[in-house]
């Protein structure tokens, strides 16, 4: 077969949801993913930050084969001999008291809208079904039903309705906004520290620990989703560390299995996940053996390999040299480790044909936002392959 003939299927059998480039790819090591015809690409979206070790990265493999072999779901109605030594070495190494394992980042989020609304009634004694949570403009935290319901992004929620109430929206990077829309009947605000699908949006310097500080003062929980720019991504362990705050619930997943398997958690310190008592939560495959060693070997990658130090650098050099490309469609290059936006000018025709032509080039990235392109490499990549993307982004952007 041939790239039509998947392309063929795909149109034919599956939901209209998506609009992928037209590549079908089917093998991928490091970097580089190769397509069905045998030609190699430099995959610089790392499936939206999931794959920041690299694609089938050889000891996480490992990891996951070895307990294929011996036990992969038990579910939660037993114990297994990975979940005490996840939640042990997550929670040191993220500073965390407590933690609870999902599957998919929109589950993470899910878990901690249920966690922040309980501990209002329980412990901020709210009226009951009065709880509000404050949300930012221009989010992105998934695709439920809840979730969609506070998004601004119309096309999200145009023809899903009647949505989940209890939800306001501010400004993203407006700290005096989260001040004003604080309520008595306030239990969360939930942001993420860079809004990677809003158009890797970076909010002003001293945002972070301008709303922690707002919400120690009104006893309301901050909630960070750290599942795109966590783990790594953004040259910290955690984006909110650039500020040196911790929330009270941070919520992770994607690179937490490497690309593996779904896994998501949401860490919290003890009071806030305290509010829960058997039966009012879980999920069949949430905390299962298999994706508990996964994870755990994902982590040690992390930090034995010095990733999140070489997001930093290597970040830190992909940005400046881009920075120098003299286009006429480049307004802005923005971003904060190795999760970066060029946004480009109206006239520019929108990023999409820029996303096809850089494929041609060998460079598989995305859209986001019709002018922006995202470009988040995995972790591990080093000054020459960069030199050797930047001459071809390079190239595409001058003369396309």
């Amino acid at each position: 077969m041939i790239t039509q003939d998947f392309i063929d299927l795909e149109s034919e059998f599956g939901a209209n949801n998506y609009k992928p480039l037209d590549v079908v790819l089917c093998r991928g090591e490091g970097l580089w993913v190769w397509d069905v015809e045998g030609k190699r690409y430099l995959d610089c979206l790392s499936s939206y930050s999931a794959i920041n070790q690299g694609h089938c990265h050889p000891r996480i493999l490992q990891a996951m084969i070895e307990q294929a072999k011996k036990l992969t779901l038990v579910s939660r109605a037993f114990r297994n001999d990975q979940l005490g030594p996840f939640y042990e070495e997550i929670c040191k190494l993220t500073h965390s008291h407590s933690v609870l394992p999902m599957n998919s980042g929109a589950e993470a989020v899910e878990t901690a809208i249920k966690a922040i609304r309980k501990w209002g009634y329980t412990e901020k004694r709210v009226p009951e079904g009065k709880a509000e949570i404050i949300v930012c403009d221009n989010n992105f935290h998934g695709r439920t039903l809840t979730i969609v319901g506070f998004s601004t992004e119309k096309q999200y929620k145009e023809g899903f309705g009647p949505f989940t109430p209890g939800f306001i929206s501010i400004p993203f990077g407006d700290s005096a906004a989260l001040e004003k829309a604080i309520t008595p009947n306030t239990v969360g605000f939930l942001v993420e520290p860079i809004q990677g699908e809003g158009g890797v949006i970076v909010p002003p310097e001293g945002y972070l620990k301008s709303i922690r500080e707002i919400c120690d003062q009104n006893n309301v929980l901050l909630v960070i989703d750290e599942i795109q720019t966590g783990l790594g991504r953004t040259g910290k362990l955690f984006a909110e560390e650039h500020e040196g705050i911790q929330s009270d619930l941070t919520l992770v997943g994607k690179a937490l299995s490497g690309g593996f398997y779904p896994i998501s958690a949401v860490l919290s310190n003890k009071e806030v996940l305290a509010v829960f008592n058997p039966g009012d939560h879980g999920s069949t495959f949430g905390g299962n053996p298999l994706g508990c060693a996964i994870a755990r070997e994902a982590l040690r990658v992390l930090v034995e390999e010095d990733m999140i130090g070489n997001s930093a650098t290597m970040g830190e050099y992909l940005m400046a040299q881009l920075k120098e490309i003299d286009s006429p469609h480049i307004k802005e290059v923005r971003g904060k480790g190795l999760l970066i936006g060029i946004e480009l000018k109206q006239e520019a025709g929108g990023a999409r044909r820029f996303c096809e032509v850089l494929q041609k080039e060998g460079i598989l990235c995305k859209e986001t936002h019709q002018h922006i392109l995202r470009l988040a490499p995995p972790l591990l990549i080093q000054k020459e392959n960069i030199d050797w993307a930047l001459e071809r982004i390079e190239r595409v952007l001058t003369s396309s």
